[in-house]
């Protein structure tokens, strides 16, 4: 029997959206009437076919009840969790690199003064959390001991908690987690989709934080080359599903998951495209969505001639194109300049 997938579709923002859902033409994303869809696309590793949502009802019994599973979650509403609010799409987490090679800032803020300053004006611009991370994970990139990783981050991490910015802290290492737990970070932001370290799962389930499960084809070190997926899409969905049963029978019961497809983590530019293309149909898993889009190669592959340093006019067009999927997380370096765009474009379209 075939397996199927469920993307919405045709999604509508705004007071158009509003006017909409109070019509009961639309059915709204997690509760927000400001964001909606009537359409569905039912996805099978050897078909695709949208709909309207008011043809469902004429699908066949097994199909149909599959699609309404998927559209009690998609319809769901999102408690807050580690300063992200889930009734504003989107949320933004700025980066923080305590590196020396980071892809696109190592070396630039690994001073204490430098980092604080760096951290403290990200979230005056807005965003919601801070993402801190003292090893680099870019493509090619080896592992670095525990000792080193913390070294670069602990007096920054410290200082910056006391001073009440809201961190999520980016690591692999399971010690390296419950040191930031114990100094009061809000999020734990593992690229390697919690499998580097064995002892992840156990801390994960005593301490009970919220944290982000990333996809990612291999390790840092060998993921760019040549990744392969039967279906980078629906493969990427299955792993999720799995990684969240696998929770489940560990005791972690809790939702305050958030789910990242991992751009460029294993990903070559088709399968990145796919991705941010299609990445609507992580919405009927029921967590919330995080991208990783700024500064990434695919910005490079595709503008070609017109690339730049920070790759600001990239990052801000696929902002606004996960803004309006529903998007709930965006993780960013230049934080002021995307959330201007992001106003922008918002105000434009509301009026």
């Amino acid at each position: 029997m075939s397996r199927y997938y469920t993307r919405l579709c045709n999604l509508y923002h705004g007071n158009s959206s509003k006017k909409l859902v109070n019509k009961n033409k639309t059915i709204p994303l997690n509760g927000i009437k400001e964001i909606s869809f009537d359409q569905i696309e039912i996805i099978t590793r050897n078909s695709k076919k949208k709909i309207f949502v008011n043809q469902i009802k004429y699908l066949p019994k097994l199909i149909k009840r599959k699609i309404n599973f998927d559209l009690k979650k998609i319809k769901s509403k999102k408690k807050n969790f580690s300063n992200l609010d889930f009734r504003k799409i989107p949320n933004i987490m700025g980066v923080l690199n305590l590196t020396p090679d980071s892809f696109s800032d190592g070396g630039k803020f690994n001073s204490k003064k430098k980092g604080i300053n760096h951290a403290i004006s990200l979230f005056n611009c807005g965003a919601n959390l801070i993402d801190i991370g003292g090893e680099s994970t870019r493509p090619g990139s080896k592992v670095i001991k525990e000792n080193l990783e913390w070294q670069r981050i602990e007096k920054i991490l410290k200082s910056l908690i006391k001073k009440k910015i809201p961190i999520s802290l980016d690591t692999r290492k399971s010690r390296i987690m419950i040191k930031g737990i114990d100094l009061g970070v809000k999020l734990i932001n593992d690229v390697s989709g919690l499998e580097f370290d064995t002892q992840t799962l156990d801390i994960l389930k005593k301490y009970k934080v919220p944290f982000v499960i990333q996809h990612s084809q291999g390790t840092p070190e060998n993921m760019q080359k040549n990744p392969r997926y039967k279906n980078e899409l629906l493969d990427i969905y299955d792993f999720f599903e799995k990684k969240i049963k696998l929770l489940r029978s560990k005791g972690i019961k809790h939702n305050k998951i958030i789910l990242d497809p991992g751009i460029g983590f294993g990903k070559n530019l088709k399968h990145n495209m796919n991705l941010i293309r299609n990445i609507s149909i992580f919405h009927s898993l029921g967590f919330p969505i995080l991208v990783g889009n700024s500064r990434k190669r695919f910005i490079k592959e595709l503008s070609g001639k017109n690339d730049s340093k920070f790759r600001n006019g990239g990052t801000i067009a696929s902002s606004i194109y996960l803004m309006m999927q529903g998007v709930q997380i965006l993780r960013i370096h230049d934080v002021n300049e995307t959330i201007q765009g992001l106003k922008i474009f918002k105000n434009i379209i509301n009026n």
